[in-house]
């Protein structure tokens, strides 16, 4: 039988199921998706055929919401813990009903998630918790006191920073922005200090606050812990996501500056396809992540880079990195994402007016010749190795998607580490499609990501060009088919023949794993996120239905057997 605790091989291939968390539903959830929607989920993902769960990064968010803004590297969002009585061993029933008093629960759970309603809900009920934690076994030194004490002692390399960073968030109105707060409080050294010389009540009051959010993080590693022992038994395979860098306003700025170039902001490029965000067509994606010192890292073995996987492994059998690109090059902004509209309109000569000189380039080094190609490969070989030292063999996946070096694949293809094979980018020197056969093992098949429109919406948009006389997008469109093995006389409309007959052409390649986003799965059109974009409708979208509806519909039922059945006869 498949164990997702084996050696995960490309000798067997797997169908997965890409689904962010938030976006899953369950009878019994507070308005967001939550580790126990999560095994719900898991467990119908199997039934239907898929042997891997992927997810989006799973930190703890700021308030954009962002996951690939997180104010931690290591911490786990509290919204995704599971909150109820039998969920958590200190919640009561009465202190659970009291707190969803007046709290219209139909409302929470209707539409995309309303995180000015549900991250305070949370909060309340995990104050409780924590209520009932001190006075049940804090104060009684109780064998769950103990256990939490060791878990904090454990994971005191990067906990006892992150408490201290949250206590002075919420001193500061819930605000990650330390570079606003005091400037006593403003670094960890500065904090530090300036807590010594607090009056007793002030540091006691900081001090219990500090242990609150140690005691979240403890049930939130403990939830999800017990959530891949759940995947183990079941034999599903959980891949989670690690974003390649963290958010300038997280505790691992606040705590470990030094291995951080402050003054530059990581991203992306310039990419003429975004025509809805003009900035990104012109100058590129500025994410606003600090871009790493890595001599720095360097001098301590990486030791950063490792705790950050070693605690991912704990709770997922394989991560992938997103923009894994960033090992080997950054790309790099002289300016914050707060002046990018400032920086709009400017000419280079313009631009670098106001920067002193500097323009967006890559760093330490462009790709412009061979020496500079071979430095990039052999640091980004250099800082993968590290990872793979904590993690092994084909545990780790590589989003290599964008404007990539001709060195990369090769590279990561050396380590053992799979990329990405996204069908309708994948070209052959007379610019038609790759077959999927042709795919290496070592690789990851999908219509989309998260951040591409979903496979029917991008069938819809090519339909309509091709309709309207638009040539280039007929060829487009006769080349998807022809990937997926079969045709059509003429564009249209999306069918259940032609959604399955494109699912099963992914299945069908040669990669070792074939993920389909759960959007597409249903052929639905909804978004997660549009890149650029700054809107309420990022990262809150949710699905329509629990796994429990979606098995009692009969024709959604019918459909999902069909998609089973594809997935069986691929060999997955």
């Amino acid at each position: 039988m498949f164990s997702a605790s084996m050696h995960l091989s490309p000798d067997q291939p797997l169908a997965g199921i890409l689904a962010p968390l938030f976006a899953l539903r369950s009878e019994n959830d507070l308005g967001i998706g939550d580790t126990e929607s999560l095994r719900e989920f898991a467990d119908w993902a199997l039934e239907n055929g898929f042997r891997l769960v992927q997810l989006l990064p799973i930190n703890e968010t700021g308030n954009d919401n962002s996951p690939y803004n997180a104010i931690s590297s290591v911490a786990i969002d509290p919204c995704t813990l599971a909150l109820s009585p039998e969920a958590v061993p200190e919640l009561t029933e009465e202190a659970y009903e009291a707190v969803l008093a007046g709290v219209s629960l139909k409302s929470l759970r209707t539409g995309p998630v309303k995180y000015r309603e549900v991250k305070p809900l949370k909060r309340r009920l995990l104050e409780k918790a924590f209520e009932t934690f001190i006075e049940t076994h804090w104060k009684n030194k109780t064998a769950r006191c103990r256990k939490f004490r060791a878990w904090v002692k454990e994971q005191a390399g990067w906990l006892e920073g992150y408490a201290l960073f949250r206590a002075l968030m919420d001193e500061n109105g819930g605000s990650e922005m330390w570079d606003t707060w005091p400037a006593p409080q403003q670094t960890l050294e500065s904090a530090l200090a300036w807590l010594t010389v607090q009056r007793a009540a002030v540091r006691r009051a900081l001090e219990i606050k500090m242990r609150y959010f140690q005691y979240v993080q403890w049930l939130a590693f403990s939830q999800w812990r017990e959530l891949k022992a759940h995947c183990d038994s079941k034999g599903i395979a959980l891949m989670g996501d690690v974003p390649i860098g963290v958010s300038y306003y997280s505790s691992d700025v606040f705590c470990c500056p030094e291995i951080f170039n402050l003054g530059w902001s990581g991203g992306a490029p310039p990419e003429k396809v975004f025509k809805s965000d003009p900035f990104t067509e012109k100058w590129g994606q500025n994410w606003g992540v600090p871009l790493y010192r890595w001599d720095v890292l360097r001098a301590t073995n990486f030791s950063w880079w490792r705790q950050r996987v070693q605690r991912v492994r704990e709770i997922f059998h394989l991560f992938r990195i997103d923009h894994v690109l960033g090992f080997y090059r950054m790309y790099g902004f002289p300016w914050r994402p707060s002046r990018n509209a400032e920086f709009l309109p400017l000419s280079e000569d313009e631009a670098r007016a106001r920067t002193g000189g500097a323009l967006p380039h890559f760093t330490p080094r462009d790709d412009s010749t061979y020496e500079n190609r071979e430095a990039n490969r052999r640091d980004g070989e250099e800082y993968l190795r590290a990872l793979l030292e904590e993690v092994g063999e084909h545990r780790l996946i590589g989003e290599d998607l964008g404007v990539v070096p001709d060195y990369v694949r090769p590279n990561l293809t050396s380590l053992g580490i799979a990329g990405f094979k996204i069908p309708q980018w994948e070209r052959q020197p007379n610019w038609h499609l790759v077959r999927g056969h042709d795919y290496q093992r070592l690789s990851i098949a999908t219509y989309a990501t998260h951040d591409h429109l979903p496979l029917a919406a991008f069938w819809e948009q090519m339909c309509a060009a091709a309709q309207s006389g638009d040539g280039h997008q007929r060829w487009e469109l006769e080349q998807l088919c022809g990937f997926a093995g079969f045709g059509i006389d003429s564009p249209r409309p999306m069918t259940d023949a032609i959604h399955e007959a494109l699912l099963a052409g992914l299945f069908q390649c040669n990669s070792w794993l074939a993920i389909v986003m759960i959007t597409d799965v249903f052929a639905e059109t909804k978004r997660f996120n549009v890149p650029g974009a700054v809107a309420d409708s990022n990262w809150s979208e949710r699905m329509a239905r629990t796994p429990a509806q979606w098995r009692r519909d009969k024709a959604q039922a019918g459909k999902l057997k069909r998609i089973a059945a594809l997935i069986k006869a691929s060999g997955r």
